[in-house]
């Protein structure tokens, strides 16, 4: 009997709040009256069956961004409200975000290195030129292809560069390549190896982080071997950043990649004065811990959703 009144209040609910079904539907299809559906949804709220969530998009962005600062010991956080939790939308308005943080901070001088990839794609299309001077743009990790997915390494680059008046420093070259030997003998070359010290001596950085697993732009781009993928799973990734993977503390997940891998090292991104992570979706939040934890990240640039679910799994919201 009681198995039978639980069923009734799931399957009312399911037909409202997931079928979206008026009451006066559900009580014609169940042979009820219309009081009868509204006093059975009501039981299904106060026996803790249906949960109601509000998230407010115009909750104060500020005070959300100074609590997460402050929990992971950022030196500054930057949240942008999105109307929806989804993939497209989430980089459309970080890109936003992170175009005018970034055109905030540039100064004369200032060396800035970039990552590619479709999150970074959208701060391009966002970036306002700015009268500055002496500023050198350099890529820090390589970018070039082995597939025809689109990385957008040369946009990226180009985009930047042209919004602060001057030349880009390009790595032509593949993220990761199959032998140690060939990235020993690519990175002797003295013209990549001024552009990988370049990197090293940048005072900005900004980049995204990037899944693990079958949808990592990596995966896509045709970098992996076939054993890659799975001594990444073993050792439990959550992300990468400039091509090189890492767990939830931020400790490397697969040596032998690592050691492939042409670009910037994440101790040297730890060094950089202002290291900008650009990240947001449910499926970034343990590489975004991961990178934070690692010291490799200082600045955080995320949406409100996002932010509240690192505060959840910061434990702020159960003190």
């Amino acid at each position: 009997m009681v198995d039978e009144k639980i069923s009734r209040l799931v399957e009312v609910a399911k037909m409202y709040y997931q079928l979206h079904y008026s009451q006066q539907e559900i009580a014609k299809k169940l042979g009820i009256s219309r009081p009868t559906v509204s006093r059975l949804l009501l039981q299904a709220k106060q026996d803790g069956i249906v949960h109601i969530k509000i998230i407010d998009p115009t909750e104060d962005v500020q005070q959300l961004a100074a609590r997460v600062q402050e929990m992971y010991g950022l030196k500054a956080c930057v949240i942008a409200p999105i109307p929806k939790y989804e993939d497209e939308s989430i980089k459309e308005k970080l890109g936003e975000a992170a175009a005018n943080y970034l055109y905030e901070i540039v100064q004369n001088g200032d060396t800035i290195g970039l990552t590619w990839g479709t999150t970074l794609y959208q701060v391009v299309k966002n970036m306002q030129p700015k009268n500055v001077k002496d500023v050198t743009v350099v890529q820090l990790n390589g970018g070039v292809s082995y597939s025809e997915h689109n990385t957008y390494a040369s946009e990226i680059i180009n985009g930047i560069s042209s919004a602060f008046h001057t030349a880009p420093h390009f790595l032509p070259l593949p993220a990761v390549v199959d032998h140690i030997v060939v990235k020993q003998a690519i990175i002797a070359d003295r013209h990549i190896k001024k552009v990988l010290e370049l990197g090293k001596k940048a005072n900005i950085a900004m980049y995204t982080v990037g899944e693990p697993g079958k949808q990592s732009t990596l995966m896509k781009a045709g970098y992996f071997l076939d054993t890659d993928l799975q001594t990444l799973d073993e050792n439990k990734t959550v992300g990468d950043i400039c091509s090189r993977f890492f767990d939830i503390t931020g400790k490397i997940t697969n040596e032998s990649l690592n050691e492939r891998t042409i670009g910037i090292e994440l101790q040297d991104l730890a060094n950089i004065e202002q290291s900008i992570l650009v990240a947001g979706g449910n499926n970034k939040v343990e590489g975004i811990i991961g990178a934070i934890t690692g010291g490799y990240a200082n600045v955080l640039i995320t949406d409100q959703y996002t932010a509240r679910a690192l505060l959840d799994v910061g434990g702020e919201d159960n003190r």
